[in-house]
């Protein structure tokens, strides 16, 4: 009975205090829906600024490796590097915990992505596809509702990721129609990467995945990943035809070394202890930090809207982490 009690006062949010026996109305968070607080912020921002150059980071590299290629490459030494991270940290792997099928369906769905994005910008113009890709955020959201029903969005929070959406269209512009019949082939590809990048967020927030570490977790994705897109690949004809320039190894260097086997790492370390929801919104930064990457590093251009895209990005950012 006093279990029951309990439970009902953690359903409604509200605290209470033995010692006072006064009530508080201040919400009790759990791991599935704590907002981010100023320091997981601030790494969250960190991770979109790095995935913002690694976008840059792959285009540098694309013209001596191509880019399954390159993400192939990456997950195995990714998945090398992490593995002697956990040997000399003694985080245990091979321990049977509940995971395993969780992870090899998080690997297939991680591969399935890639291969997607990758394949999908051979059809459509990177405007809409980033458009596309950065429907995830939403998918993630509506996802929440059936597998993670104490991560809901009140209005607030919608209207905060609606407005950080308008942000992105702002800054790339709405996608013009298509002209070439095949431009809806990639942008399929490009909605089904969203979707599948967010069914990988779930199935790592629903599942015991939140309970083991967060290396175990990229482990997954890295080692079933490799040989998918490896073959993939193979089958479609891509090849390193020369030794690739001291640039393509520098960016394949940052993108193997720094983006998969630490952001992403600290990625899933998040997911496990905040709210899923509320860290896919703020992916949202992520192609707005390529785009001024671009600008640094390769000289493209930024329109005057840039601004405005931004401070509707990070207004939205603002609503989605208020507490509900």
């Amino acid at each position: 009975m006093i279990s029951m009690t309990a439970e009902v006062w953690r359903d409604k949010n509200i605290r209470y205090s033995p010692r006072n026996r006064q009530l508080s109305s201040t919400p009790t968070y759990t791991s599935t829906t704590r907002p981010l607080d100023a320091v997981a912020a601030g790494i969250v921002v960190v991770l979109c600024l790095s995935w913002g150059f690694n976008q840059v980071a792959t285009k540098l590299a694309i013209h001596d490796i191509p880019p399954l290629t390159q993400a192939a490459i990456r997950s195995v030494v990714a998945a090398l590097l992490i593995g002697g991270w956990c040997r000399v940290r003694n985080i245990a792997l091979l321990k049977r915990d509940g995971t395993l099928w969780f992870g090899l369906a998080a690997g297939v769905l991680f591969a399935i992505e890639f291969i997607l994005i990758y394949q999908g910008l051979l059809y459509t113009t990177a405007t809409r596809a980033v458009l596309f890709i950065y429907l995830a955020p939403f998918f993630v959201v509506l996802g929440a509702r059936i597998f993670l029903p104490a991560d809901r969005f009140g209005a607030a929070q919608w209207l905060g990721l609606t407005l950080s959406f308008a942000g992105m269209l702002i800054a790339f512009g709405l996608p013009t129609p298509a002209i070439d019949p095949r431009q809806f082939i990639g942008d399929a590809m490009m909605v089904g990467a969203a979707l599948f990048w967010a069914a990988t967020t779930l199935i790592i927030k629903a599942s015991p995945l939140t309970r083991v570490s967060a290396e175990k977790v990229m482990l997954y994705q890295l080692v079933v990943s490799a040989p998918i897109m490896a073959a993939v690949a193979l089958a479609i004809g891509e090849r390193i035809t020369a030794m690739p320039s001291a640039l393509a190894l520098g960016s394949m260097a940052y993108q193997t070394v720094w983006v998969v086997s630490v952001t992403f790492v600290v990625w899933f370390a998040l997911v496990a202890r905040y709210s899923a929801s509320r860290l896919s919104a703020f992916t949202f930064l992520t192609p707005l930090f390529g785009v001024a990457a671009g600008h640094l590093v390769l000289g493209e251009p930024l329109t005057p809207a840039f601004a405005a895209a931004v401070a509707l990005v990070a207004g939205g950012l603002v609503l989605v982490n208020r507490a509900r």
